[in-house]
């Protein structure tokens, strides 16, 4: 039997309750990782300000580079960690990751110094780094062939950008009625609460049938879980375990592996940059200083519709020229506002947000679906060594984005607003030409095609 055929009749399955069930179950995860990463961008010079830490001290850059970036220091620990675990089972560790997030969420509101609120947060991160090793391998491998684009951009660049709008409405509404101290608390603690959610829920998800037939090597619990999921029985008698090892596939797909990884922490380096400082740096630049207000202009007007118009064509475009058309538009758009900020006084501030939020616009219908919700790195690896893949490509997004956390607030204070915009401007037109070149088409196909695995069969 070929290994196509195996798997027909999940790569054939109607979208139907089953995949909206998983969407939901991985979803949340990453929901509470955009809710937790915004919300600290807004509540982050409250913080500062609790603690005695004012701008001009000589530890302000410092504490604005430890409190973003930590996190993103444990979830690439915790990606590396989570994507060896994967090949013991997907769905063996999967509730810790968001455990681990409700929990260090919840510590945020306790902490008495910033060296304990960047420890936990560093906890919070190993369990978003562990969940974007997760969701999306086990969201793949459950999907049908014709809607798995979809499917993994709604999971996570969609639920991204709803956690972040959550933090920035909840900051609106309990901001006017507490004090600076209880309110970054109860804004940074109220992440546990959809990640506690899915807890349940993600311990009930069955095990992938291409994680049992592939790497387990066990037919029975295959067929049954296929029923589960299509409904009709399907029986696979032969061993269709994989022997290759992992250097073989390394050896094969290492350049498009890299490229996967390269783009991932540029596309984070840019993001986060503007991400984690754009409600305060960025938006006190062009006259703008309430941080939930721009965060709320800024995804509604220009982050939603992007996303919207990404999700509803990835799977009838493809993957290649979505990222590439969207990464080159980020470019052009920052270069234009790193071009137009030493006129800011001259020009209305109404102006230089539309320029900069286009750039969010590009960004959220090419990567912010497709290398940020992390659709390259498994559908570019074969089923055994999905997992590390995935692990490389967060860790070193997440390496991008702590990187951007330090450099950021040094680029735009100590150098110059122009030349740190300037600079992420020339990093995505790198990776728009990177993924037009580098990166092969994946749409619609099952994902043995798509990784070239069905080609590398070794049947004992």
């Amino acid at each position: 039997m070929k290994l196509l055929d195996a798997f027909k009749p999940l790569d054939n399955k109607k979208f139907n309750m089953f995949h909206i069930k998983a969407l939901f179950t991985t979803g949340m995860g990453v929901f509470t990782d955009g809710y937790l990463l915004s919300s600290i961008s807004l509540v982050l010079l409250d913080i500062l300000g609790t603690f005695g830490i004012k701008k001009g001290c000589s530890l302000y850059e410092f504490w604005l580079g430890v409190l973003t970036g930590t996190v993103f220091i444990g979830a690439a620990l915790g990606a590396l960690l989570f994507g060896y675990l994967s090949n013991r089972g997907r769905k063996t560790f999967y509730g810790i990751d968001v455990a681990l997030m409700s929990i260090g969420a919840l510590l945020q509101a306790f902490v008495t110094s910033p060296a304990e609120l960047a420890a936990v947060r560093f906890l919070v991160g190993v369990g978003t780094g562990a969940d974007y090793v997760l969701s999306p391998l086990i969201m793949a491998e459950h999907s049908n062939a014709k809607d798995r684009g979809k499917l993994i951009a709604l999971g996570f660049g969609l639920m991204w950008s709803l956690g972040a709008v959550t933090a920035s409405l909840l900051y609106l509404a309990i901001s006017p009625l507490v004090s600076t101290n209880l309110l970054w608390r109860m804004i940074l603690a109220a992440g546990a609460i959809p990640a506690a959610s899915v807890i349940y829920l993600r311990r009930k998800v069955p095990e992938t049938p291409r994680y049992l037939l592939r790497i387990k090597g066990d037919n029975v619990t295959f067929t049954k879980v296929v029923k589960e999921i299509t409904g009709k029985a399907h029986e696979v008698k032969e061993n269709l375990k994989d022997c290759n090892s992992m250097l073989q596939y390394f050896k094969n797909g290492g350049r498009v592996f890299a490229v996967a990884a390269v783009l991932w922490f540029l596309f984070d380096l840019t993001g986060y940059a503007n991400g984690l400082f754009g409600p305060t740096l960025i938006a006190r630049s062009i006259g703008i200083y309430n941080p939930a207000v721009f965060s709320l202009i800024i995804s509604a007007v220009f982050g939603f519709p992007g996303k919207g118009f990404g999700i509803s064509t990835i799977d009838r475009f493809g993957r290649k020229p979505l990222q590439s058309i969207g990464a080159l538009g980020e470019g052009i758009f920052l270069a234009i506002f790193a071009l137009l900020l030493p006129r800011e006084a001259f020009l209305p501030a109404g102006l230089l947000l539309i320029i900069y939020g286009l750039h969010e616009f590009t960004g959220s219908f090419g990567p912010g679906i497709i290398s940020t919700a992390g659709m390259l790195g498994v559908e570019l690896a074969p089923t055994k060594v999905r997992g590390l893949v995935q692990a490389i490509t967060v860790a070193s997004g997440r390496t991008g984005a702590a990187i951007a956390s330090f450099v950021f607030p040094v680029l735009f204070l100590s150098v110059s607003k122009e030349f740190a915009m300037m600079f992420f401007a020339i990093l995505m037109i790198i990776a728009a030409a990177l993924t037009w070149f580098f990166v092969p088409e994946t749409k619609a196909k099952p994902l043995e095609e798509a990784s070239m695995e069905e080609k590398e069969v070794i049947r004992s």
